[in-house]
């Protein structure tokens, strides 16, 4: 397990340093950029490389702004790393408390689960499973969907989020599923069949052990999908309701 915490961390760590020194030459004026490569020739020049190729060339314009931007060490990046991952992972860094069930969903599925959101308030539970090794896939408003891709970038989970302004109808797993989290707002205009029809292609996506999460299920008739209804379609796996307001329900799959 730290072998490969240690590999993750060396990857994230190469990662970190092509964004921000990628970023740093789309912000700046071409001639910064041709006067940086002038510096890294004539480094070049004084190190006697024979064969000034551009692969050795690029790497020294990268090493100048490496220097330039101040950017850490890999020591010192990897201590902050693991600092911030240790915040990321604490409920209450989102207000979420220790028993909600996004937190327990975390705690229920392995750390490499994958995990689809879908309808309102998806970028807390996002984010929060993606600090906890997760890889996520959010399908909400383009509003939302910006916001918690702008998100994950900022405390550097951007390869572990993915997020698209889609239907739950309008999109196919491509992969099987750990988790799936749902409000449900993401039927809302779906016809009875509709929703049948979508339920039961994340069914059929979601491995032998995998749970459906249902969350703010409000009581009237006029919710896009009620506990009744949800009590049908899940028959045959393991079910909880949360009798809490609103309410939460927890389908787990058997394994066959």
């Amino acid at each position: 397990m730290a072998s490969r915490l240690s590999r993750s961390l060396q990857h994230e760590y190469e990662l970190y340093l092509e964004r921000e020194i990628e970023n740093y030459k789309e912000s700046v004026p071409r001639s910064v950029l041709l006067s940086i490569g002038d510096d890294a020739v004539r480094a070049l020049a004084a190190q006697q490389q024979f064969a000034l190729t551009e692969l050795l060339l690029v790497d020294e314009v990268d090493k100048i702004i490496f220097k330039r931007l101040r950017l850490p060490a890999y020591p010192t990046w990897r201590k902050r790393r693991i600092k911030l991952m240790e915040e990321l992972r604490r409920p209450e860094h989102w207000g979420l408390s220790p028993d909600d069930m996004v937190v327990r969903t975390a705690q229920a599925v392995p750390a490499d689960a994958r995990v689809l959101l879908a309808g309102a308030e998806v970028e807390t539970p996002a984010l929060y499973l993606a600090a906890h090794g997760c890889d996520v896939t959010a399908l909400s408003e383009p509003d939302a969907v910006q916001r918690v891709l702008d998100a994950a970038e900022q405390v550097g989970l951007g390869e572990r989020v993915h997020a698209a302004a889609l239907a739950l109808d309008s999109w196919t797993p491509d992969a099987p599923l750990t988790a799936v989290i749902y409000t449900p707002a993401a039927f809302a205009g779906f016809t009875a069949a509709e929703r049948a029809r979508v339920i039961q292609v994340l069914q059929s996506a979601t491995a032998d052990g995998g749970v459906h999460l249902v969350q703010t299920i409000a009581a009237g008739k006029r919710a896009p999908v009620s506990l009744a209804e949800l009590r049908r379609r899940y028959r045959g796996w393991e079910v909880t309701v949360e009798e809490s307001t609103p309410n939460s329900f927890l389908a787990r799959k058997g394994v066959a």
